[in-house]
C-alpha cells in the first residue's frame, strides 16, 4: 500500500535530520576553533573510554578531566583518536567563562576533534543538500 506524499515526508525528515546534525557539528567546530585561538591551556587526562554496544572498534567515546585555575574539576566528552587510552595525558584548552561547554583536547598533537567535526559537518551538510535536491526533483516531477 502506497501512502500519498510519503516520499515527501521521508525526504523532508532526512533533510531536517542531516541539516540539524550538520548545524550541531558546525557549531562545535566554531567553538573549538575559537577556543584554540583564545582559550586557556592546562594539563588533563583521559579518564575513561567507553565502547559502544556490539563491540564496534570504531565506536568509542572518550571522556577527559582537568582542573580549572580555581581548582574545579571538569569532566567532558570529546572526539579523540583511537590511540587515546584511559590514563593518557592530554593538553586541554577551554574558555574560563564556560569550561564545561568549551573544553577540547584539540591542538598540537591532537587535531582529531577539529578534523572529525569538520568532516562530520561537511558530510552531514552534503547529505542534507543531496536529500533537498531529491526532494526538489520529487516535488517538480523532475521537470525544469
Amino acid at each position: 500500500m502506497e501512502v500519498p506524499g510519503g516520499g515527501y515526508v521521508v525526504l523532508t525528515l532526512l533533510v531536517a535530520l542531516f541539516g540539524a546534525l550538520s548545524w550541531t557539528y558546525a557549531r562545535r567546530l566554531v567553538t573549538v576553533s575559537r577556543v584554540l585561538r583564545r582559550g586557556v591551556r592546562t594539563e588533563g587526562s583521559c579518564v575513561r573510554v567507553e565502547t559502544e554496544p556490539y563491540q564496534r572498534s570504531d565506536a568509542r567515546r572518550h571522556f577527559f578531566a582537568f582542573r580549572t585555575a580555581d581548582g574545579a574539576r571538569i569532566e567532558f566528552e570529546d572526539l579523540a583518536g583511537s590511540s587515546t587510552a584511559e590514563g593518557s595525558p592530554v593538553t586541554v584548552t577551554y574558555d574560563p567563562r564556560d569550561p564545561e561547554g568549551t573544553a577540547t583536547v584539540a591542538g598540537r598533537g591532537s587535531w582529531s576533534p577539529v578534523l572529525q567535526s569538520l568532516a562530520l559537518a561537511a558530510g552531514c551538510g552534503m547529505a542534507a543538500a543531496g536529500f533537498a535536491i531529491l526532494l526538489g526533483f520529487e516535488i517538480t516531477g523532475g521537470d525544469r
